[in-house]
């Protein structure tokens, strides 16, 4: 299979397309929500964790060997170990990717978006200041290029330093792009800030841009339950499962309103539900404990 090269792609582009392919497997955990009886007492945003959608065929032998073919022929085009990199990166071999960005990095100390997919594959490994340090590097070659502004913000926001990660997001958002994180991002920062209104406008405005997303939906949703809008809430926290039924905060989200509706026993079940999907989510684990009496606990 032929490779095609993709310097300008944004972050990890597979090698056979030149179009964008930022599709990240996102967890954006939505906020733990207390209840004083049946009144929503506060909320807090838990923090979200971006994962590379893994996908083994990008490295099985046959793919990896027609890329390799491809640089054997090429040994100093910088493109082709930044395509091989995010092959590496989309099937979880992160220091193989590191290894092929190293090199197209060494061949275009200019190549700012492998600078962006190192610094991506760095926060997968759990190593947030050299994914900031490849961010800021990106950026000082190119900076308007949003793919490194919403990386390092998405950093900073999970981070706790909100202001520079809005003003990262806002940047991003003022420069006219067309990545819905970017204000989904922003919005989730309105939201800590308790600024719903425009968290709500941002969510919808990621929805717009990314409408097979759960997690614009989960944001917006919470930001309806913080101003007491809980139809719209509802119907928000119903489509993100439909979106995607496997995350545990979405089911949380709906017991939360079956809960402030009285209904414990759907509360249970969804809160439980939750929890087989995430043993380790407190915020089901709590909406269970709390909603265990009602007769969903009898089943």
């Amino acid at each position: 299979m032929a490779a095609t090269t993709a310097a300008n792609s944004p972050e990890l582009p597979t090698p056979e397309t030149r179009q964008t392919n930022r599709r990240l497997q996102v967890r954006i955990a939505g906020p733990m929500l207390l209840l004083s009886g049946l009144l929503l007492a506060g909320c807090e945003t838990t923090t979200s964790t971006d994962l590379i959608r893994l996908d083994r065929a990008q490295g099985s032998e046959q793919n990896i060997a027609s890329l390799s073919s491809v640089i054997q022929a090429n040994p100093q085009d910088p493109e082709g170990y930044n395509v091989r990199g995010a092959a590496y990166g989309r099937s979880g071999e992160f220091k193989r990717a590191v290894d092929d960005f190293n090199r197209a990095i060494q061949l275009n100390p200019r190549f700012f978006q492998a600078y962006a997919n190192r610094a991506l594959v760095y926060r997968n490994m759990g190593k947030p200041a050299e994914a900031v340090n490849d961010y800021n590097t990106a950026l000082q070659i190119n900076p308007n290029y949003d793919v490194a502004l919403i990386g390092r913000g998405n950093i900073y926001r999970q981070a706790g330093r909100i202001n520079e990660a809005f003003n990262d997001f806002d940047r991003a958002i003022q420069q006219d792009t067309t990545d819905g994180r970017a204000w989904h991002g922003r919005g989730l920062i309105y939201q800590v800030r308790g600024q719903h209104a425009q968290a709500i406008e941002d969510f919808s405005k990621a929805i717009s841009l990314s409408p097979g997303s759960p997690e614009p939906y989960n944001g917006r949703g919470v930001s309806y339950v913080a101003l007491n809008n809980d139809d719209n809430a509802f119907a928000d926290f119903n489509h993100a499962i439909e979106l995607n039924d496997k995350i545990a905060e979405s089911w949380a989200n709906q017991a939360l309103v079956y809960e402030r509706r009285g209904d414990k026993a759907r509360a249970y079940k969804s809160y439980n539900h939750a929890v087989r999907l995430d043993p380790n989510y407190k915020p089901a684990q709590d909406g269970a404990a709390r909603t265990r009496s009602g007769p969903a606990a009898a089943g």
